[in-house]
């Protein structure tokens, strides 16, 4: 008994020293983007011309915003991320509004997450606000 909880205390010490690099590593990726805007270009095989392939936006904080995807016609989708009201750079996104090519919301999910920063649950609503699907995550060691 004393094996296992030394072992259980163990696990615990190293996953709270790794979500805490993790967490360090966000942030350093996210000092890097701030208030950046991402534009990935395609090019066709045997074509010169570029074609837009999708924007990224983040905030002052190095979060990201907005991401847009394109196709020849025009917009594909767009993804907008709302973060906690007055946050800061380590706050994780808690709701992100999907669109369709034409702007209209097609669906809106929600985040909730454990002490640890860790995501459990994804909610996924239609536009009318009725629930559509959960989804849980799980997180099992090695």
């Amino acid at each position: 008994m004393k094996r296992l909880i030394m072992i259980l205390a163990f696990v615990a010490l190293n996953v709270g020293v790794f979500a805490q690099a993790v967490s360090e590593s966000t942030i350093a990726k996210r000092d890097n983007r701030r208030g950046m805007v991402l534009k990935e270009w395609n090019t066709a095989a045997g074509d010169k011309r570029a074609f837009l392939d999708r924007v990224t936006t983040y905030d002052e904080y190095g979060r990201k915003i907005e991401e847009i995807e394109y196709a020849s016609y025009g917009q594909k989708w767009r993804i907008v991320s709302e973060y906690p009201e007055n946050s800061d750079i380590t706050a994780k996104v808690v709701r992100e509004i999907e669109y369709n090519d034409r702007d209209k919301v097609v669906r809106i999910r929600k985040f909730e997450y454990d002490e640890e920063g860790a995501k459990v649950r994804q909610l996924n609503y239609y536009p009318n606000g009725k629930l559509e699907s959960v989804k849980t995550y799980e997180y099992v060691p090695k």
